[in-house]
């Protein structure tokens, strides 16, 4: 998934830092939406088979209601599911790391179920939990907690064991070391996953209204192809991606206010 930082209010200088790091990849987007425009327009390939990024644009602000309606929906569902697996995962790679027996019983489950289509699983979430909501919330979970606990187990092992037996051989308990030192070492790897595991939410959601929703973004996709409204359909796809980058980046943000030395050091480092 691409992102482009967005530059807060700030002074030239800042704005100039800006646009020097993200003139190349702005400027990449520009050729292709041109070329795009260009060669709809030159083979006149019509609107329902490929529609030229102004009819999209267009098809978005006369649509904007309809599509924002649809989104907060989808929103709804990605930020249930993304914050049932954060509760869930984490806790999950703790047991892992602390317990071997725990890690010999769970995780191959973990690994078994993440093995299997969530395609797949839908119709029997559908099934248990009814047209509501939840289906879509349980997909969206099953596909974004996996990243989580992988990367959290592996960020909390990452933790030097010399410094695990130093911090112990002078007293502090096991929640002591949990908190001063594993977490700490472990916040870059489980970031990660939470940023790896954001996106997967974007895609849980979106599978989960195709296989049964009355509202949302996937759920608009499915009724622009039967009514062959391919603008409307890529106006769903634009702003799902949209949503998708917006929530990337909220965990960025997040990210860089949790690990404020590690701003730091990339700010040292350019």
């Amino acid at each position: 998934m691409t992102t482009i930082a967005v530059p807060s209010p700030a002074t030239p200088g800042k704005l100039a830092s800006w646009i020097s790091r993200n003139g190349a990849v702005l400027a990449i987007f520009a050729l292709v939406f041109a070329l795009w425009e260009i060669a709809v327009r030159a083979l006149q390939i019509p609107d329902y088979i490929l529609p030229s990024p102004s009819v999209i644009v267009v098809k978005i602000v006369v649509s904007w209601q309809l599509l924002l309606e649809n989104a907060f929906v989808t929103l709804q569902e990605i930020l249930l599911g993304f914050g049932l697996s954060v509760v869930i995962a984490i806790p999950l790679a703790i047991a892992v790391v602390y317990s071997r027996i725990f890690e010999r019983v769970a995780f191959p489950f973990m690994v078994s179920l993440q093995t299997i289509p969530k395609v797949a699983l839908a119709p029997i979430l559908v099934i248990w939990l009814g047209y509501g909501i939840m289906p879509k919330v349980m997909v969206a979970f099953l596909i974004s907690f996996f990243p989580i606990v992988i990367n959290s187990v592996i960020g909390m092992r990452s933790a030097e064991k010399e410094m695990i037996y130093l911090v112990q051989s002078m007293g502090a308990s096991e929640l002591t070391t949990f908190l001063k030192i594993r977490l700490p070492k472990a916040l870059p790897s489980i970031f990660g996953g939470l940023k790896v595991g954001i996106g997967q939410a974007v895609v849980g959601a979106t599978v989960g209204e195709f296989i049964a929703a009355e509202r949302g973004l996937g759920y608009l996709q499915l009724i622009s192809q039967v009514r062959l409204d391919t603008p409307l359909l890529f106006a769903a796809v634009v702003v799902l991606s949209l949503l998708g980058v917006l929530l990337f980046n909220a965990v960025a943000f997040a990210e860089r206010i949790a690990l404020p030395w590690s701003r730091v050091a990339t700010d040292v480092a350019e």
